[in-house]
């Protein structure tokens, strides 16, 4: 069964040859004004990475890496899932100093995604990461970075809306950003599952930025699964934008200050991932060989569904959909590419 939802008397604000040209101008522009905002520089990056190496993001934990084996090197290698671990060894490598990073235009495949509104198989992000001081691991910090790529957003939005007038239906971005912790969010609405919670929060407060997710809350649970490996529990978040076509909250980036040895240390230690001590990145950590950083995605196809005001994240990027969705979308006007 299709779990395309349809909102009501829905049609693409664009037609398809404009939308082709709009999806390259927003990535451009917000390429742009994020490299600006944050000092970043654009690098290469890896479609696939060696299994043995441990740069490859685990995301929860559970989803299946599509795997190969190369002939020449007698070695196995996974497609990423996103590239979380291998910028932080590239700012290393490439010598990055303080308050400089890089993005990346990160494609990737996620064969355990659900197909839905918002999720594909295929993912596009960019990826970006930067170094940062010691005295810069706060949540003063965090947050201001934060500022700065929702006024990239949103200065996107303006100038997409100059160049189709069209776009101008849509509502504008909010720059007033809400912080709230998800431990906060429970206290709000404890009978509520965490994605109920999320939208009913942001509905009220349509610019969030919802921080401290992967560790268990008082509930007993996390409010959503994180890698033990990447982001420090205590200093990351998501950003939630409200979605008026949708009518849902809409998660652009997820985001945080990374790991220092000792919070790699505990993360490890309580996720049970003790194991992953072995690996070449795990080890150069927690040896202290690796600068401290942040860094996030942010998802290109999504940005452009908000931007553009599209119901379908197949009317923004080209992917593989199941037939009852195809059908679904054909039959309410949702061009799939």
């Amino acid at each position: 069964m299709s779990k395309t939802f349809v909102p009501e008397n829905y049609k693409s604000t664009l037609d398809l040859y404009n939308t082709q040209k709009a999806i390259s101008l927003i990535k451009r522009v917000f390429e742009d004004t994020l490299s600006s905002q944050l000092h970043l520089q654009r690098v290469s990056a890896p479609l696939f990475v060696e299994a043995t190496t441990g740069l490859n993001d685990d995301l929860s934990g559970v989803e299946r890496a599509v795997s190969f084996d190369i002939k020449e090197t007698d070695t196995s290698a996974q497609v990423v899932h996103s590239l979380a671990k291998w910028k932080r060894l590239a700012l290393h490598n490439y010598g990055f100093l303080p308050g400089h990073g890089l993005y990346t235009d990160m494609n990737a495949i996620r064969r355990d995604e659900e197909m839905d509104n918002i999720h594909s198989i295929y993912v596009d992000q960019w990826d970006w990461e930067k170094v940062i001081d010691q005295e810069k691991r706060n949540v003063d910090y965090l947050k201001k970075t934060v500022q700065k790529i929702i006024e990239s957003i949103c200065q996107t939005q303006s100038t997409m809306r100059i160049i189709f007038p069209q776009l101008s239906v849509l509502p504008p971005i909010s720059r007033e950003i809400t912080f709230v912790t998800t431990q906060e969010l429970e206290d709000l609405y404890p009978n509520l599952t965490a994605k109920e919670r999320e939208n009913t929060f942001v509905k009220e407060h349509p610019t969030t930025f919802l921080m401290q997710i992967g560790d268990q809350l008082k509930s007993g649970k996390p409010h959503d699964h994180r890698a033990p490996d990447y982001d420090d529990w205590t200093l990351n978040g998501d950003i939630l934008l409200w979605n008026p076509v949708l009518e849902t909250a809409f998660e652009i980036s997820s985001m945080g200050i990374r790991v220092d040895a000792a919070a790699l240390d505990r993360q490890l230690r309580i996720s049970g991932c003790d194991n992953r001590r072995e690996f070449m990145f795990h080890k150069m950590l927690l040896a202290g060989e690796l600068p401290l950083t942040m860094g996030g995605g942010i998802g290109q196809s999504r940005l452009c569904m908000l931007i553009l005001g599209s119901a379908h994240i197949g009317e923004v990027q080209v992917s593989v959909w199941d037939e009852d969705t195809k059908k679904t979308c054909s039959e309410n006007g949702i061009t799939l590419l």
